[in-house]
């Protein structure tokens, strides 16, 4: 014991790193899976657990065989361990708090390349430049997961098109043309610019019953202005598959204009559609998410992006 009655620091301390070892090789129940996941190698992680047991004095893991058994002193250790690493968290939690410091990983989604338009390059930028210890995570979202995956928590915030549905907030980023999708031999493709009564008569592709269909039937101008519904056709669950039905000649698309640049395919034409409006982006993210502080620093680079471009 030191003066004040503080513990002094012993070699025999595990560090907080050895720690998330044992938890990631009680969870995994695996050294390679948990060697994986804590992103080293697995002889790495034994040296380090054996490390571990070395400074407390007990063995933690029973070793051979294929599945990893932790012996009772590892299982209590465990437990001990976890309650360490939760009262960490929430330690360092609030000297982040105080000192406005966002760290950790945060999971965003894209709908298709959004992530990867220009307006998203800058958010994404601009929070990882102002938060150089929040690690952002961007996962590929299809047509059916993209709502999905805010409401079950895969992802906290997301980068969308409009329209959105009322449950969740959001920022506008940019707007931009639509266009329709042709394919290279079709009659139409040789036109500059196109009227939806044109293309009264072309199947247009589908969505799953999982996606909202007012999303969908807003963005095929559903029904047309003089009230006929529009012929759906094959079903898609991304925008790859989608421009691959219209390549196969089985149906045409409507995509916001800058899919000239991000789905170039040999056999494909964009026409303009003036009718067809503008596309909105959106950063989105569920109300019960808004002052997470990965989220926070999302809007904040998202305000600061739009204000810019304004």
């Amino acid at each position: 014991m030191v003066p004040g009655g503080r513990r002094r620091r012993s070699v025999r301390d595990p560090s907080t790193h050895q720690l998330r070892l044992l938890l990631a090789v009680a969870e995994e129940r695996h050294f390679g899976r948990a060697a994986a996941r804590a992103f080293i190698s697995q002889p790495s992680l034994s040296q380090q657990i054996r490390t571990l047991e070395e400074r407390l004095g007990v063995p933690l893991v029973e070793r051979g065989g294929g599945a990893v058994r932790l012996t009772p002193a590892g299982e209590a250790v465990t437990a001990e361990a976890r309650a360490v690493l939760e009262a960490m968290d929430r330690l360092l939690q609030v000297s982040d708090t105080h000192a406005g410091t966002v760290r950790g990983r945060l999971r965003v989604g894209s709908l298709g390349a959004e992530a990867a338009m220009p307006h998203a390059r800058e958010v994404l930028a601009r929070a990882r430049d102002q938060h150089p210890h929040l690690e952002i995570d961007v996962r590929n979202l299809g047509f059916v997961q993209q709502f999905d995956a805010l409401a079950n928590g895969e992802v906290v915030a997301a980068f969308l098109r409009g329209p959105l549905p009322s449950g969740l907030q959001s920022c506008h980023l940019a707007s931009e043309p639509r266009v329709v999708c042709l394919p290279a031999d079709d009659p139409l493709a040789r036109e500059q610019r196109l009227t939806l009564q044109q293309l009264a008569d072309r199947t247009v592709v589908d969505m799953p019953r999982q996606v909202p269909r007012q999303w969908w039937d807003h963005l095929t101008a559903n029904p047309r202005p003089d009230g006929s519904p529009v012929r759906y056709g094959p079903v898609v669950r991304d925008t790859e598959a989608m421009v691959l039905a219209v390549l196969q000649e089985r149906a045409i698309t409507f995509l916001p204009a800058s899919a000239r640049a991000l789905y170039p395919r040999p056999g494909l034409v964009y026409v303009d559609v003036p009718e067809l409006g503008t596309s909105d982006s959106f950063l989105a993210w569920l109300p019960a998410n808004r002052d997470l502080p990965g989220v926070r620093a999302l809007r904040e680079a998202a305000r600061f992006v739009t204000r810019d471009a304004r």
